[in-house]
C-alpha cells in the first residue's frame, strides 16, 4: 500500500497535492468536489488587497494608486460589488462544514497598508490557513531594488500582527538574488513558500490594437522553472516547500517531490482536463511509487535535490549549446 500523507503549515495531509487559488476553489461546491477527488487540501480563490482597502473605506473609486495590479480594476469594478468581504467569511465557514482537508485562504497583495487586521477575521471564520500572493512588478524606475523587495517582509511583519494562522507566501522569481531572498523570507516565521506565482502577461490583438491577456493557463513545458528553484532550496530553508506552474500530470508531481517539494498547487490542468483529473495525477503518483518501491513519500523526497545529486551544478548551469554542439 502506498501512503500518500504529507505534512504542510503544520497539517497532516492525505496527499501533497492542493488544488491552488483560482476559479476552481469559489464555492463549497466546488471544494467539496476537491476533497472527494482526493485532495490534500484547497486554497480559495483570492480576495484581492485593493477590494479588501476599498470595500472597508466604503469607497469603490479606483484612482490614485500606482501599486494596483493590472487586472484589479476590471476585477473590482466588475467584481467586488456583488462579491463582499462578507460572502468571502461565509465561504470559510461554508466550506470548513463540509470538508475535512484543510482550507486555507488567499489574498493577492502590494503593500502592508490598511489591509492586514482582514487577516483577523478570517481567522475567525475558521480558515486553517492564509496565502499571501505578492507580487511586485520591477517596473517603477523610481523605486530601488530593495524597495520592492523590502515590501515582501513588511507584508508579512504587518499580518502576523493579526493573525496566528500559518502563513504562505506566494512569490514570484523576479529577484536580484532569489536564492538568497528566498532563504531570507523562510526565516520570517512563515510557515511555507509557493515557487511560483502566475501573473497577468500582456499579448497584442493586432485586430483590434489592444492589450489583451495572454497565457492564461500553464503549459507542460513550464514546470522546469518552478523545478529548478525547489531542487536549489531544499533543506536550505526554514519552512515548507510548494511547487505551483507546468504541473499537468502524475509524473511532474513525482518530479518537484524527488526535487523536495512538501506540496504541489494543480490549477491549469484541472481547469483543462476536468475536476476529476486530480483523481487520475494521484493514481498516476501511486502507481510510480508502486513501480519503483516506494510505500511513503518521504522516502524519496527531495532525492534529486541539487544538496544529495552527483552533478550539483546542473542546477546552476545556464548554457545549453553543448548539448547542441553536434546539431547543425
Amino acid at each position: 500500500m502506498t501512503n500518500l500523507s504529507t505534512k504542510y503549515l503544520g497539517f497532516d495531509l492525505k496527499s501533497p497535492i492542493i488544488v491552488g487559488s483560482s476559479g476552481l476553489t469559489n464555492s463549497v461546491f466546488a471544494v467539496k468536489e476537491h476533497a472527494d477527488n482526493g485532495a490534500g487540501a484547497v486554497v480559495l480563490k483570492s480576495l484581492f488587497e485593493e477590494q479588501i482597502r476599498m470595500e472597508s473605506e466604503q469607497n469603490i473609486q479606483i484612482s490614485g494608486s500606482n501599486n494596483l495590479y493590472p487586472e484589479a480594476q476590471d476585477y473590482i469594478s466588475n467584481y467586488t460589488l456583488e462579491h463582499n468581504l462578507d460572502k468571502y467569511l461565509q465561504l470559510i465557514e461554508d466550506c470548513k462544514q463540509e470538508v475535512d482537508i484543510p482550507v486555507i485562504a488567499s489574498i493577492n497583495c502590494v503593500t502592508s497598508d490598511g489591509w492586514p487586521q482582514f487577516a483577523s477575521k478570517i481567522e475567525k471564520a475558521g480558515a486553517d490557513g492564509l496565502e499571501l500572493n505578492v507580487f511586485v512588478l520591477p517596473t517603477d524606475f523610481s523605486r530601488g531594488t530593495d524597495e520592492n523587495e523590502n515590501v515582501y517582509f513588511k507584508v508579512v511583519k504587518e499580518v502576523m500582527k493579526y493573525t496566528s494562522l500559518p502563513l504562505s507566501l506566494k512569490i514570484s522569481y523576479f529577484f536580484t538574488n532569489l536564492a538568497q531572498m528566498i532563504q531570507k523570507l523562510s526565516f520570517t516565521g512563515i510557515k511555507g513558500l509557493t515557487l511560483f506565482n502566475r501573473f497577468f502577461s500582456p499579448d497584442i490583438d493586432l485586430k483590434h490594437n489592444k492589450i489583451v491577456a495572454a497565457n492564461l493557463l500553464s503549459e507542460p513545458g513550464e514546470l522546469t522553472t518552478s523545478l529548478r528553484w525547489i531542487g536549489v532550496m531544499y533543506d536550505r530553508v526554514r519552512c515548507d516547500l510548494a511547487a505551483s506552474t507546468g504541473i499537468h500530470n502524475g509524473e511532474a508531481v513525482v518530479k518537484q517531490i524527488l526535487a523536495g517539494a512538501d506540496v504541489i498547487h494543480l490549477v491549469s490542468a484541472l481547469y483543462k482536463n476536468g475536476n476529476n483529473h486530480l483523481k487520475i495525477i494521484t493514481n498516476e503518483l501511486k502507481d510510480w511509487m508502486t513501480q519503483n518501491k516506494y510505500k511513503s513519500i518521504e522516502e524519496f523526497r527531495g532525492k534529486m535535490s541539487q544538496t544529495v545529486i552527483n552533478d550539483p551544478a546542473a542546477y546552476e548551469r545556464v548554457q545549453f549549446m553543448k548539448y547542441y554542439s553536434g546539431i547543425e
